[in-house]
């Protein structure tokens, strides 16, 4: 499946992505708020990443002045417990332009599609950024601070706990995303 957005593709990633892919998240600004990505990133990293692909999940494309460029990943998978977690990244010259916030609203619209109708995330506690965006999307805390491994980090982090419904239509970015099989 894909997502057009007013400003982003979202698409299935391909093995043909691993480059791009390993250059765009591969800052350790990035890494470092993410639990299963190692830290240095490699091309390796991300073709073993790009084989075990999921259906909800997306590579994240900016068009601007004509060209197309990986900015990020975005997606709803299983994590713990929880069986949808929305969890994203953004290159750090895709930063501030809210691009996350799109996305992710391309892909709640999508999820909520397919029947899904609970979404939990988190973020890390020192990275407040996120927690706005899931604030923008809809998201409310659940109250729960908690312990997760960050690979990048080597170490525990404290995260905050987020949770959504998806049974209302304002999940839907504004214009409504396209969704292509």
């Amino acid at each position: 499946m894909f997502v057009r957005t007013q400003r982003l593709t979202l698409r299935p990633g391909w093995p043909e992505d691993a480059p791009a892919l390993a250059r765009a998240i591969d800052h350790e600004a990035v890494v470092r708020n993410l639990s299963r990505v190692p830290w240095p990133y490699s091309i390796e990293a991300a073709e073993t990443f790009l084989a075990h692909w999921t259906d909800t999940r997306f590579l994240v494309f900016e068009h601007q002045a004509g060209a197309v460029a990986l900015v990020g990943c975005v997606g709803i998978d299983p994590a713990g417990s929880e069986a949808h977690e929305l969890g994203y990244w953004l290159t750090p010259s895709a930063w501030g332009k809210g691009y996350a916030t799109e996305a992710a609203r391309g892909v709640l619209a999508a999820a909520r599609a397919a029947g899904i109708r609970r979404v939990t995330s988190g973020h890390f506690v020192d990275n407040p950024a996120s927690g706005r965006v899931l604030r923008k999307l809809g998201f409310r805390p659940t109250g729960r601070v908690e312990p997760m491994w960050s690979k990048g980090r080597n170490g525990e982090v404290a995260c905050a706990r987020f949770e959504r419904e998806l049974d209302a239509d304002d999940c839907h970015p504004n214009p409504e995303p396209r969704l292509a099989a």
